[in-house]
């Protein structure tokens, strides 16, 4: 069983549902979380999540979006039991579509929410760990994962020692960062998280299709033979890592 973490099939999305639900089983892929990027794509995640059985609902304003509100988030957690986490919200200075400030204020604001109701946190953070690790480290207790990782092995391991997951996506398949690919590597198998990020961020070899959560077992096998190890043995450590922090 695999369990695709991070997914926007709740959004627009061109690939028919059906048809994207009958490959994620086939491919062992039976649960996946779909997280939400904005007060109304966190709404859409969860009717998305109460209308199908393996879906599960993550709420949440990215950074790049905390300029147009984030403060409804408060009013959804606690409204359905398929909400199984607080994300994707953090910090990214790559692109900064929303001032520093606001993204510093949206992210402390939802990381009370998830204090207040004991959820997990999804977190995005691009070029702003500097930034990140000082707010963080505010919040005793807090839990989650740093989704699509591709930072430095030391910021790996720093989220680590902090009890963090690693979030693992189609960018490993297809990187030519030596660095990165040793980053990867080096990622305890009781810290990894496997995730899609579906529509985007398809791996190789499918490179130029729409994503879709079926693809998570295209980066289990990846690392999988990189590792040297079993399919089974890695996506039973992901899937087990997963249900341990969604409480799945």
């Amino acid at each position: 069983m695999l369990v695709d973490t991070h997914c926007h099939i709740h959004e627009t999305y061109e690939l028919p549902l059906a048809e994207v639900f009958q490959r994620a089983n086939e491919s062992g892929v039976s649960q996946m979380i779909c997280v939400g990027t904005s007060e109304e794509s966190s709404r859409l995640a969860i009717e998305f999540a109460v209308a199908h059985d393996h879906a599960f609902a993550s709420i949440g304003v990215h950074p790049h979006d905390t300029k147009d509100g984030f403060s409804q988030i408060a009013q959804l957690a606690g409204t359905s039991a398929k909400i199984v986490a607080v994300g994707e919200i953090g910090l990214d200075y790559f692109y900064t579509h929303s001032p520093k400030e606001l993204q510093i204020e949206a992210l402390k604001a939802q990381l009370d929410v998830a204090a207040e109701y004991d959820l997990p946190v999804i977190f995005h953070v691009r070029e702003a760990f500097d930034d990140f690790w000082p707010v963080f480290e505010q919040y005793e207790g807090i839990r989650g994962v740093l989704h699509s990782f591709t930072d430095s092995k030391e910021n790996m391991e720093k989220a680590i020692a902090k009890g963090l997951y690693i979030g693992v996506n189609g960018i490993s398949t297809f990187t030519k960062d030596e660095a990165q690919k040793a980053m990867f590597d080096a990622i305890p198998l009781d810290r990894i998280l496997f995730e899609t990020d579906a529509p985007f961020l398809t791996p190789t070899p499918y490179r130029g299709k729409i994503n879709e959560p079926a693809y998570v077992r295209i980066v289990a096998e990846f690392h999988a033979q990189r590792r040297g190890i079993s399919l089974d043995e890695i996506a039973e450590a992901s899937s087990s890592n997963a249900r341990a922090l969604f409480n799945l």
